[in-house]
């Protein structure tokens, strides 16, 4: 991989089409060398992109893997997950992380199976309607399951893109990159143009100090141990595969004080993802 940064960005109010084709070389270049192959990127079923989406969310593509295809085979379409017990779902996102996210994928699958008849849009205002669906998450469906000629930003294309056309800046906002990415979106096939970004971006980040860094947007993951997050997880987990408990239990199965866990789940009872009465907690189901 050759690690080229355009020198001129812009010619008055226009971006210079040469550093646009520079740049697109790159990417494409190292994407037929070196490309990445996922299971994912193998179908255009909009639940099973959805899917993946929300589970690579934060979460690397190494450990997605599994997970992604343990779904695909339990709930191959929303009103398969729609119809689970919450705690079967959450069982079976079990170290992934960012728990919420399972409890959203449920969600916008009986908002899907209600309200759209069981079938995703490829309308980014329809997707952004759903539980959890932000803006990337609604274009990169669109993009990748129904291959809409659609520029977005997601930690690797805002990489390759800061280390390209900012090479010596900092604090560079995405506002400032998405017209770059705009301009160098290939229209003819979106889908693989930004399945190319990515890839170019995540070599990048192995390849020399990421970029991203530079990013005005750029927050540094706080240590899970000893987290909040850690606790929630754990407890999580519990309450998921032994059923109903009290404080007390928890802190024996977990391994975890209870001061560590008050707060933990009292934050779980606040997003409605455990509901507690007379001092027992169980997993709050949905519907």
């Amino acid at each position: 991989m050759v690690l080229i940064a355009g020198e001129l960005r812009s010619a008055g109010a226009g971006i210079l089409p040469s550093t646009i084709e520079d740049f697109r070389a790159a990417v494409l270049g190292h994407y037929a060398a070196e490309g990445r192959s996922f299971p994912w990127r193998e179908t255009d079923d909009p639940w099973l992109v959805l899917v993946s989406e929300i589970m690579l969310q934060q979460t690397r593509t190494d450990r997605v893997i599994a997970y992604w295809l343990r779904w695909r085979e339990l709930w191959p379409n929303p009103a398969a997950l729609a119809a689970a017990p919450l705690e079967e779902v959450l069982r079976e996102w079990s170290g992934l992380g960012y728990n919420r996210r399972a409890r959203f994928l449920k969600e916008a699958a009986i908002a899907v199976t209600e309200r759209m008849g069981g079938t995703l849009s490829g309308k980014v205002s329809e997707l952004e309607t759903l539980p959890g669906i932000g803006p990337y998450t609604a274009r990169a469906v669109a993009c990748f399951a129904f291959n809409e000629p659609i520029a977005f930003i997601e930690t690797n294309i805002r990489a390759a893109a800061i280390h390209f056309f900012f090479p010596d800046r900092v604090e560079v906002k995405d506002s400032e990159i998405l017209p770059f990415l705009e301009a160098a979106l290939d229209r003819s096939d979106p889908r693989r143009w930004n399945w190319a970004l990515m890839d170019y971006g995540a070599a990048l980040k192995r390849l020399t100090v990421n970029p991203g860094r530079r990013s005005a947007h750029h927050v540094r993951q706080s240590p899970f141990q000893g987290s909040l997050r850690q606790a929630r997880g754990a407890a999580l987990r519990i309450l998921s595969t032994t059923g109903p408990s009290c404080l007390r239990g928890l802190a024996d199965e977990t391994g975890l004080p209870e001061d560590r866990l008050v707060p933990a789940l009292r934050s779980l009872v606040s997003d409605s993802m455990v509901a507690e009465a007379a001092g027992v907690y169980r997993i709050n189901d949905l519907g």
